[in-house]
């Protein structure tokens, strides 16, 4: 066995590595960059190296100052975590030139299945289901065009080098084929270094089912059920759950086998993913194997007990697999939700920033909280803008989905942007709660965008209750001798609610409505969060003191509140109103991010729809189109600006 193991990562899955190791008894060393010098996971490890820039391609993605870390610290092993250069077939080989362990498969699984049009051959000749299209590198936009007829629209043009969603685009007529071409292989170019495309048809109605399997070197090899993750935004996943709510076990077990004689196709060794695409029949089609741990592995961890980095590091060391598929039993159901640094309310737009506050729930038995940040800790530009992973566990799916709902009340971010109301909407979303979820979900069920959830009237006196109850508390703690009877007007951005509350001993007796209202609260200083029983109903609020507002969260659904004594309230009414500045005659940048294109010049009329800009951040181009008809009235920012959010960059004529 290992003694002492370098992870070749950072954040959530770095820590995540670590834990297991700890466990296992093995020392740790980790790797920082200049961004991550405070980082969780460099505290975490036993050792901490630098290994150079903030930006991964001076720092995590330079093979010769990993090797060196591992050098210097005497690592005899090296776990890759997810991203990074854990399929990069040179770091396996420079690894092994050095005599160090890479705690992965062996270069030839990652060099076959890490290039897109390579796997899909070797799935062909293992039996295995594949998706009808063109296997060779596209030439150009022409031959795209043509290639998509031929296939039959729509058509998914995919980066023969990708993944985690980077240089896809759906197509659906030649316009599409050609503007989409130009943008994989670009950001295939940027991510991956490798601007290869090839096509092939979309499913429509997609599910999007893999499996998980641990194969050792002996030649066993067994499959731990599947992961249903359909619920994507922009080919990222944000959802996942085991097992899967659609598939029987008949499809299941057939998946199953396919992904093992995959498995075996290669001479695979480790923990690896084969994804498949299944339409709404269940016929299921080969779409890319993972040859590493994958960012949802833990809703398996769930449900079978089995930790997957624990096994991953047996295999490597050369220890034959101690579990049979017969072993193998589902406990419950378990749930995924990505924790993003995004404002959900500007088309998940990433944010950056320094966490203020960030508090987590508590971990349990159906708790599990994977994060790589504290709070201090700073969200940079330079890397994937995941925050968190939060699992819960539950005997069904109702339950475990409940347990989702709670926790997310419990989670506190404060500093930056985030997605815990938008994952909270999704939790208590019918078509979500049906289980028939296909990978356009947020697309159908979120049309417009995310708005937020809307407060309805009985939500309404239940939020005014409890704020009247801590108001109260508040001004008793600034003068005990304050009333302990009282009436207040409470003015949300819609409503207006009157209340009496009466404080008797540690319950409160509210009145709005003619509707009663019993309450008790249990509140801790400098934290948000407030664990109320109302009318015996138990439920989590954020309450948040935002001058000269309260701003009160429950169940991802926000409202905006003005607290005064009755008697106050109509001299607030003759306070003056601030009038906010006009910006719609300017294009704002929704993110911080790279100006790589002005897509017009001043004095042009442009049309709704017609490409503005474009933005890149996070390695992803951002088109910015016209809303409406409009002109150019002048450039604000040039090509190669870096622009932070709501920067300005085109002003249109009234």
């Amino acid at each position: 066995m290992f003694k002492k193991i370098l992870i070749a990562n950072r954040g959530e899955i770095a820590c995540r590595v670590i834990n297991t190791c700890k466990i296992m008894g093995i020392k740790t060393v980790a790797v920082y960059s200049d961004a991550d010098e405070s980082a969780l996971h460099a505290d975490l490890a036993d050792e901490a190296i630098s290994i150079g820039g903030s930006s991964s391609s001076e720092s995590y993605l330079v093979i010769e100052k990993i090797i060196a870390a591992c050098k210097e610290t005497k690592a005899d092993a090296v776990h890759p975590g997810y991203g990074f250069l854990s399929e990069n077939e040179q770091f396996a080989k420079a690894l092994e030139e050095n005599e160090i362990a890479f705690i992965g498969p062996n270069r030839k699984a990652i060099v076959s299945m890490g290039d897109k049009i390579k796997s899909k051959k070797i799935a062909e000749e293992a039996n295995v289901n594949v998706i009808p299209g063109y296997t060779k590198a596209i030439k150009d936009e022409k031959e795209a065009v043509e290639i998509a007829k031929e296939i039959g629209y729509p058509v998914m043009l995919k980066a023969s080098a990708g993944g985690g969603g980077k240089g896809m685009r759906v197509v659906r007529n030649d316009d599409e084929c050609v503007d989409g071409f130009t943008r994989a292989k670009n950001e295939s170019q940027a991510s991956f270094g490798d601007d290869r495309i090839f096509a092939e048809k979309f499913i429509t109605e997609p599910h999007h089912i893999e499996i998980q399997i641990l194969a050792d070197k002996k030649g066993d090899a067994i499959f731990l059920g599947e992961r249903e993750c359909s619920i994507q935004r922009r080919h990222q996943k944000v959802i996942e759950e085991a097992p899967s709510p659609f598939i029987n076990d008949q499809t299941r077990q057939e998946m199953g086998r396919q992904a093992i004689a995959l498995a075996k196709a290669v001479n695979y060794e480790s923990a690896g993913t084969v994804e498949f695409i299944v339409d709404k029949d269940q016929n299921f089609y080969f779409l890319e194997m993972n040859t590493r741990l994958q960012v949802e592995h833990p809703v398996t961890e769930m449900v079978t007990g089995i930790d997957l980095v624990e096994q991953m590091i047996k295999i490597a060391s050369g220890e034959k697999l101690k579990i049979k598929q017969s072993d193998i039993k589902t406990n419950g159901w378990a749930i995924e939700s990505r924790v993003y640094a995004e404002d959900p309310y500007r088309d998940f737009m990433p944010s950056i920033g320094r966490l203020s506050k960030y508090l987590t729930p508590e971990d349990s038995d159906t708790v599990r909280v994977d994060t790589g940040i504290r709070e201090g800790s700073e969200v940079s530009m330079f890397y994937d803008p995941m925050i968190a992973k939060l699992i819960t566990h539950g005997e069904n799916r109702d339950t475990a989905i409940e347990n989702m709902t709670d926790a997310i009340d419990q989670y506190v971010i404060d500093g930056l942007s985030h997605n815990l109301n938008f994952l909270s909407s999704i939790m208590q979303n019918k078509t979500f709660r049906s289980g028939y979820t296909t990978t356009d979900f947020i697309e159908q069920e979120y049309p417009d965008g995310f708005q937020g959830e809307p407060v309805n009237e009985r939500e309404y006196e239940f939020y005014a209750s409890i704020l009247s109850a801590c108001y109260m508390l508040d001004q008793l703690k600034l003068n005990p001798f304050y009333e302990n009877k009282n009436n207040y007007a409470i003015k949300f951005e819609n409503k207006s609610i009157e209340s009496t509350i009466k404080k008797d001993g540690d319950v409160f007796l509210v009145e709005i409505n003619n509707n009663q209202y019993h309450l008790s609260l249990n509140m801790q200083s400098n934290d948000p969060r407030v664990i109320c029983s109302v009318n015996d109903e138990k439920m989590i609020m954020q309450i948040r003191k935002k001058i000269p507002r309260y701003e009160l969260i429950h169940k991802g659904k926000i409202a905006l509140a003005l607290i005064s004594e009755q008697r106050l309230a109509a001299l607030n009414e003759l306070m003056p109103k601030k009038i906010p500045q006009d910006m719609s005659k300017f294009l704002l940048s929704p993110m911080p991010g790279l100006l790589i294109k002005v897509c017009v010049n001043q004095g042009q009329e442009v049309k709704a729809g017609e490409e503005l800009a474009v933005v890149e951040a996070m390695k992803m181009e951002n088109s910015l189109r016209a809303s409406k008809d409009l002109k150019i009235k002048s450039i604000l920012g040039s090509e190669g600006d870096n622009l932070s959010v709501d920067q300005k960059i085109l002003e249109f004529e009234d």
